[in-house]
């Protein structure tokens, strides 16, 4: 399994970004019943979680990120995606995606969000 993500890069504070992350090495009914997340890591920060999508398709954000990202699936494309707006320099960091899947955790590759003041 590889998660292969897309998309970051610099940005203004107030602009937006979408991630993307596509999965292979699966088949689409077994994507189509994992819970994709987001997680973040700002400099010298833990990794915290951002968000979260489940099989049914039911949404999590953390509060720092509620009313401003949207996390969405297309199950066709086994991609999930994560749609920034109102990006404060706080929202600076290294974005992975993340599943579970037989006792293993999958991260993609990891992708820069730079957000200047």
């Amino acid at each position: 399994v590889q998660l292969v993500q897309s998309g970051g890069g610099l940005v203004q504070g107030g602009g937006s970004l979408r991630l993307s992350c596509k999965a292979s090495g699966m088949i689409t009914s077994e994507f189509n019943s994992k819970t994709i997340n987001w997680y973040r890591q700002a400099p010298g920060k833990q990794r915290e979680s951002v968000a979260n999508i489940t099989a049914e398709r039911v949404t999590n954000y953390a509060h720092a990120v509620k009313g401003r990202f949207t996390i969405s699936r297309d199950n066709g494309k086994k991609t999930v995606y994560l749609q920034m707006n109102s990006l404060t320099p706080d929202d600076t960091g290294v974005y992975y995606c993340y599943l579970y899947r037989q006792g293993t955790d999958y991260w993609g590759q990891g992708t820069q969000v730079t957000v200047s003041s």
